[in-house]
């Protein structure tokens, strides 16, 4: 066992061995108990006990929350309207400079994103995203507020439009 340090910076936790894939490196992690979980360029990784390590393209998360009262970063993965969202809670200690990469990570695959108002406070949003990297197709979602229904003929009229539109803007850049 090693001294402890005297003076200076206090030494970084160990690089947690979280399997990432080839030509990624670990850039920030966050750990609590037996749950880890890291970021690199490309993915975020979740390791949970008795679970298999999980990896998330940045363009699969669809939102990530930080709960400072109880050190609980929320992920939200980005779903089907309709379908129950993957959402996983991770109880975190000194999560800094990961919140920081989820924040950079998840803001840098956003390609495209407007909202289209239906009504007063309804409408939908048109979404594009794309790895951060800038590989890879750009996928297109709707996002519905509350209270609109997808399946009303002048909503999906409106969402075709407000997509063309929003593609023409994307492929025309």
């Amino acid at each position: 066992m090693r001294p402890p340090r005297l003076g200076g910076r206090p030494r970084r936790p160990r690089r947690p061995d979280l399997g990432v894939a080839p030509g990624e490196r670990l850039l920030a992690w966050a750990s609590s108990g037996d749950t880890v979980v890291g970021g690199t360029r490309d993915a975020l990784y979740l390791a949970r006990p008795d679970e298999p390590v999980r990896r998330l393209a940045w363009e699969q998360v669809e939102a990530a929350d930080w709960d400072a009262e109880t050190d609980t970063l929320r992920v939200s993965e980005v779903g089907s309207w309709g379908e129950q969202r993957v959402e996983h809670d991770l109880v975190l200690a000194e999560a800094r400079r990961l919140l920081e990469l989820v924040r950079e990570r998840v803001t840098a695959s956003v390609v495209y994103q407007r909202h289209v108002a239906l009504g007063p406070r309804r409408g939908l949003r048109v979404v594009a995203r794309r790895a951060p990297a800038g590989t890879g197709e750009v996928r297109w979602f709707y996002e519905y507020d509350e209270g609109v229904d997808p399946d009303d003929p002048v909503v999906q009229d409106v969402a075709r439009e407000a997509l063309a539109l929003a593609r023409q803007q994307v492929d025309g850049a």
